[in-house]
């Protein structure tokens, strides 16, 4: 079975149908121009959620977006650079008066460069991976807080990685640095804001298969992305997230493939220059 299959099966048990358990609900995802911001986004809306798809490269989240309504979701998109603190508010503030605000925010929006070991990477490159991967995170937190606060409920799910458990010479040190960080971010989310019904959840994949791989300084093969996580996975583990009973917090998923290529070995990292 399937890990979405097995995630549907379990939803089931507990006696949900497949559609609408999201209904009447906003959820809003960064970085959802393709990898796992689409698939998320899709999961969503197919539990039901009116998703807003926002990112840079509006040709894609207008895609992602059609595709959702071809398939009898609701969806809309706004382009945003995350970075951009005061448009991310001005987002924020008009889906509140739209629609009532902002149920589920998923950070997503992520960035990494070619150059990235200690001995390679650029001031300039470092602060914009840290800008992008970090600030803009908390750019969407602080934007969608004060509504939710204000309704006694959200859910927040932040897009780490295995690097923001275990640092790696492949990730580099800006990709490993923010993506710690904002572990930590999370769990301080939910020290402060737990008491106001906000809860929020590190998501720690470890490699998927998505067009990111193919900035790294040498991109894997064809035969390992096969046995990456799929997009899909975690749009499954998303839609399991936002999905739980209001009093649980998810705080941590820490997920890989099953040939992890942390314990296996990553065959690039031989005679890469570093």
């Amino acid at each position: 079975m399937k890990f979405c299959e097995l995630l549907a099966a379990t939803r089931f048990n507990r006696g949900e149908t497949e559609m609408g358990t999201l209904t009447g609900k906003v959820a809003w995802v960064t970085g959802a121009g393709g990898g796992i911001g689409e698939a998320s986004a899709k999961a969503l809306a197919e539990a039901g959620a009116h998703v807003v798809l926002s990112g840079r490269r509006e040709a894609e989240i207008a895609r992602v977006a059609s595709e959702i309504t071809e398939a009898g979701g609701k969806a809309e998109f706004i382009a945003l650079d995350v970075i951009d603190a005061q448009a991310t508010q001005a987002i924020a503030n008009d889906l509140t008066t739209r629609l009532g605000g902002v149920d589920i925010f998923m950070a997503n929006a992520g960035i990494n460069v070619p150059n990235r070991a200690v001995g390679a990477i650029t001031a300039m490159d470092f602060a914009r991976v840290v800008d992008i991967n970090l600030n803009g995170v908390m750019n969407g937190i602080l934007a969608v807080l004060p509504q939710m606060r204000e309704k006694g409920e959200g859910t927040l799910i932040l897009t780490s990685s295995w690097a923001g458990r275990h640092p790696s010479r492949l990730t580099g040190p800006a990709y490993s640095a923010s993506k710690h960080a904002v572990v930590a971010l999370s769990h301080s989310i939910n020290q402060d804001e737990g008491v106001n019904g906000i809860r929020c959840t590190a998501l720690m994949p470890g490699e998927v298969a998505t067009p990111i791989m193919q900035s790294r300084p040498k991109p894997p093969s064809a035969e390992d992305i096969a046995k990456m996580l799929q997009p899909d996975d975690l749009g499954s583990m998303v839609r399991y997230i936002a999905e739980a009973p209001p009093h649980v917090c998810i705080n941590e998923v820490l997920i890989s493939p099953k040939w992890n290529r942390s314990f296996v070995g990553v065959a690039e990292l031989g005679g890469m220059k570093l």
